[in-house]
């Protein structure tokens, strides 16, 4: 990659937002609605897993909107039941009901974010279904008016035919660090890993492994200052090939994801592009 000057807008910030272990850190209000209020003066965006789950009601994605400070953007997550009920078959009237919903956001929507499940054997699944539809699938999303990135988890379908489907439908593979996962170096020496017009990173952790610690997300349980650094690297690496990027922490990573994303922020060379304010 390019040694040149960071130019690519850089975006971070956690997963979901709706916790009551963040009041007296992240937030002064005890009341949730406006949580994001103030989340939003700290991070310049966030990722809904709430979507996850289902389809939020039309006032409540209005009211993010509304409270959101100024270039602030939420990511999204699609609902499980087009990835994993469904798992992209018949889910046409899903994804579009989705879509129109998520529009309420405007000029505040970032990605959409299609997660997967980590396909065991015992299911069936090969590289090849999971090819064969996610191929139709994407050509039936709009061409225009969104961005979508995916993310697999079962790292031996990462290769030329994903990269090249993903890159003709102009789809960003989600990068993370998740147990079943390639390390960060390990990914970035995969030649055409960047396969849309931006960069989505999820920092996501052991669920299993710190559940064990604990189930209160408001301190950190586990020291992953040499990842973050690590991470720290690949994102300013990638936005030198002018690659904007999305970066967001998941409170199962290190136990309080916001001290997770202030020290990203503090571990990059630059942060020009990626200011704390929304």
């Amino acid at each position: 990659m390019m040694d040149s000057k960071v130019v690519a807008p850089i975006r971070l910030g956690t997963c979901s937002w709706s916790y009551r272990e963040w009041i007296g850190k992240v937030y002064t209000t005890k009341e949730p609605t406006e949580f994001i209020r103030e989340y939003a003066k700290r991070f310049n965006a966030v990722e809904i897993d709430s979507t996850f789950y289902g389809i939020p009601r039309i006032e409540t994605i209005q009211g993010w909107r509304d409270r959101a400070s100024e270039g602030f953007l939420f990511a999204a997550k699609a609902p499980q039941t087009i990835t994993h009920a469904k798992f992209l078959i018949d889910c046409e009237k899903d994804i579009n009901e989705f879509l129109a919903a998520m529009q309420h956001l405007g000029d505040h929507l970032g990605p959409i974010l299609f997660q997967f499940p980590y396909f065991a054997k015992a299911k069936n699944v090969s590289a090849q279904m999971f090819m064969d539809r996610l191929g139709p699938f994407l050509a039936c999303l709009p061409a225009s008016g969104f961005q979508f990135a995916v993310e697999v988890r079962n790292k031996t379908w990462l290769g030329p035919p994903l990269f090249r489907l993903l890159k003709e439908s102009n789809v960003t593979l989600a990068l993370i660090d998740h147990p079943y996962m390639y390390r960060p170096k390990e990914l970035m020496r995969f030649a055409d890993i960047l396969t849309g017009p931006f960069a989505y990173i999820r920092l996501l952790g052991d669920r299993y492994a710190i559940e064990r610690i604990t189930k209160s997300w408001g301190e950190t349980v586990v020291d992953r200052r040499s990842d973050i650094e690590e991470w720290a690297r690949v994102i300013t690496e990638i936005s030198k090939v002018h690659v904007p990027v999305f970066g967001f922490v998941n409170s199962h990573y290190s136990g309080y994801a916001p001290a997770d994303v202030e020290m990203l922020l503090d571990s990059m060379p630059s942060q020009e592009n990626a200011g704390k304010d929304g």
